[in-house]
């Protein structure tokens, strides 16, 4: 299950390989203040696109809602339900209830921080899936899944209740996402979905007495690494998990073309008895291509003490993409994006990244470049600022899609 803060990351998603899409309407949800979101209107675009795709659409109001917002939540669930969305995703008892009155399926969210198997007996009357607390070991998530067949335990479908997880991406220092800290510090809660990150940030400890400064060895002491169970996703099928979800809404189309791309790949490799430690790394120097904080591998699954921390209040990505050019035509009898160099030059051997709202985000390997030079189209080596060239593609481009030029990332 992939994310999608906007409909370049949406066509990402789809493009890649995902089953599922969640997304965010609105002010109703976790990302409402770091992706973009959708709107009520876009919703029927949405599941159209999805459906089309043979995947799911998953309309997340996962955040806790007030007395004067139930009105507004009520509204979003009937759309939801004329729209042709698939389920929602909640963990505010209010949403649940309501939802499941209308007949939009529900999906438990990590908020709900389902954390033992009389836990998902009691969410079974409402929702056929629930997103297991991120905090709960390997053998605790076997145990529910067993205890769920042993016991039969079915969701309003009639089939097993599934179960999800979180196989990748940003985690935060708070149990399951229950942080108080941007509240505290902005009055701007994380569970309203307005975190201002105040946990990234460096810091330092000092005595307020004596205005002593402790020496520590990480001043990011609040900034957790990504969690990447790339290295043990057989494992995690092995006991049984329907869904992995993939964290990534207010992240870039191409931090989610490579993300779902990979664990695709890496579930399907499980399936078909490929999964081996060589593809494993390729897989992990593709994750550590794009938007990383470094990563805990493993993490809590595995029961690791928590101690692996960031150091830095960013990215680790050991590429960075920088703005070159745009699309000013397609060629579909041959394959061929006809680009306007307006930022950079571009040479043969380069890698870009073709982004917009319905390619979402596709790299291309400059093996060839034409250029017309007094008239006569011909292949060069290299193309200034201001030019236009002709390059190969493997898909379908559109006019205006913005071109990116791949380069490695120093990192300090």
């Amino acid at each position: 299950m992939a994310p999608a803060g906007s409909f370049e990351s949406l066509a990402a998603a789809l493009r890649s390989g995902a089953d599922s899409v969640y997304f965010g309407v609105g002010e109703l949800n976790m990302r409402a203040r770091a992706s973009a979101n959708f709107t009520r209107d876009d919703l029927r675009k949405v599941a159209r696109l999805c459906h089309a795709a043979g995947a799911k659409a998953y309309l997340t109001c996962n955040v806790i809602v007030y007395d004067e917002e139930m009105e507004e939540m009520r509204a979003l669930c009937d759309e939801a339900v004329k729209a042709g969305i698939d389920a929602v995703i909640a963990s505010d008892i209010s949403v649940i209830s309501y939802a499941y009155s209308i007949g939009l399926p529900v999906h438990i969210s990590v908020q709900a921080n389902v954390c033992n198997l009389a836990a998902v007996r009691f969410y079974a009357a409402f929702a056929d899936v629930m997103v297991l607390a991120r905090e709960l070991k390997l053998s605790q998530i076997r145990h529910i899944i067993e205890g769920i067949e042993r016991e039969d335990v079915r969701g309003p479908s009639g089939g097993l209740v599934r179960v999800e997880v979180f196989a990748h991406g940003a985690l935060c220092i708070a149990v399951s996402g229950k942080c108080y800290m941007s509240l505290a510090g902005y009055n701007s809660s994380a569970n309203r979905g307005a975190c201002y990150q105040l946990c990234r940030r460096a810091y330092k400890v000092t005595d307020a007495e004596t205005g002593f400064e402790l020496e520590i060895d990480n001043k990011y002491v609040m900034s957790p690494r990504d969690i990447c169970t790339i290295r043990v996703l057989d494992q995690l099928v092995d006991a049984g998990v329907s869904v992995f979800k993939l964290e990534g809404r207010g992240r870039s189309e191409d931090y989610v073309a490579a993300v779902t791309r990979v664990y695709k790949e890496a579930v399907q490799a499980c399936r078909e008895g490929a999964f081996t430690p060589e593809r494993v790394e390729a897989w992990e120097a593709q994750l550590h291509g794009v938007f990383n904080r470094d990563f805990w591998h493993g993490g809590y699954y595995l029961g690791e003490a928590w101690g692996e921390w960031s150091g830095c209040s960013n990215s680790r990505a050991t590429e960075q993409r920088v703005h070159a050019a745009k699309v000013t035509r397609f060629y579909a009898k041959n394959g061929v994006a006809e680009l306007y160099l307006e930022a950079l030059g571009l040479e043969e051997g380069q890698s870009i990244l073709v982004c917009g709202p319905s390619t979402g985000a596709l790299r291309v390997e400059v093996a060839e470049m034409r250029q017309d030079v007094d008239g006569v189209t011909q292949r060069v080596a290299a193309a200034p600022k201001g030019a236009t060239v002709y390059v190969a593609v493997p898909e379908r481009v559109r006019r205006n899609d913005r071109v990116y030029l791949v380069q490695p990332r120093a990192l300090a």
